[in-house]
């Protein structure tokens, strides 16, 4: 049995988002909304919900400052949107979910799914929540640090730490410029979206580099990185690549 809370200072929000989860998920059997982020830090304590549908703005309290107020977070969040930017990006670079106002009930279904294959740790969820809200309060997006998950935890490095990357199927290994490397499962095309802005180019199918760390580009297609290795770049990809490169 699956219990939800909805904060959302507007009662019309509550409404609908109450009124998707009944149609579109069976799953969640529990539900309450509040208006009231007050009221909401309330429930949290004492209904202690599995899932909280949290907006990000609120004239009372934000999203941001709820979570400040709580002491642990032993539940997930999916954080609802209607246009903030920056905060989407923090929430992805934080891997974490959310949701774009007015909501979909697709989108909606997909996200749930999301959180019921998640089996995340109290404080694995503490550290990827204090990691958003140091993404949010960063005077830029330079400063993000981009959440990685391993087998053995969750890590978290900015942009410029990271060399390359290489995609093999589901995985993605990072190689980073203290030598290190890891292995996640998430898809390169999945941190393509999140990287680019960060100054990352999509070489080939299997691999992506932050330009920042290349040295040279070889006439057979490849390119030379500070760590010394080489990185193909694909015939179709080449003059984008070129373009990048030269701009920089």
């Amino acid at each position: 049995m699956i219990k939800a809370l909805i904060i959302d200072d507007e009662p019309s929000a509550v409404k609908t988002l109450s009124l998707l989860v009944a149609h579109y998920i069976p799953e969640i059997q529990e539900l309450k909304g509040t208006n009231d982020p007050h009221d909401g830090l309330r429930l949290i304590k004492t209904w202690q919900p599995d899932l909280l549908f949290l907006d990000i703005q609120m004239p009372v309290m934000t999203g941001f400052g709820l979570l400040k107020q709580l002491p642990e977070i032993n539940f997930n969040i999916i954080f609802t949107t209607a246009h903030d930017q920056y905060a989407i990006e923090a929430i992805r670079f934080s891997a974490l979910d959310y949701l774009m106002k007015p909501i979909n009930g697709d989108e909606l279904k997909e996200a749930v799914q999301r959180f019921l294959k998640k089996q995340t740790s109290v404080l694995s969820n503490k550290s990827l929540y204090n990691n958003f809200l140091d993404n949010i309060h960063s005077v830029s997006r330079n400063d993000f640090k981009l959440a990685i998950s391993t087998t053995e935890g969750t890590v978290f490095y900015r942009p410029d730490d990271i060399i390359r990357l290489e995609g093999d199927g589901n995985y993605t290994r990072f190689y980073f410029r203290d030598n290190k490397t890891l292995l996640t499962s998430r898809t390169l095309k999945e941190y393509e979206g999140l990287l680019q802005p960060h100054g990352f180019i999509r070489t080939h199918k299997s691999y992506m580099v932050n330009k920042v760390y290349v040295v040279n580009y070889c006439n057979d297609g490849q390119l030379i990185m500070t760590d010394g290795s080489q990185v193909e770049i694909s015939r179709r990809r080449k003059e984008d690549v070129m373009k990048k490169l030269k701009s920089f």
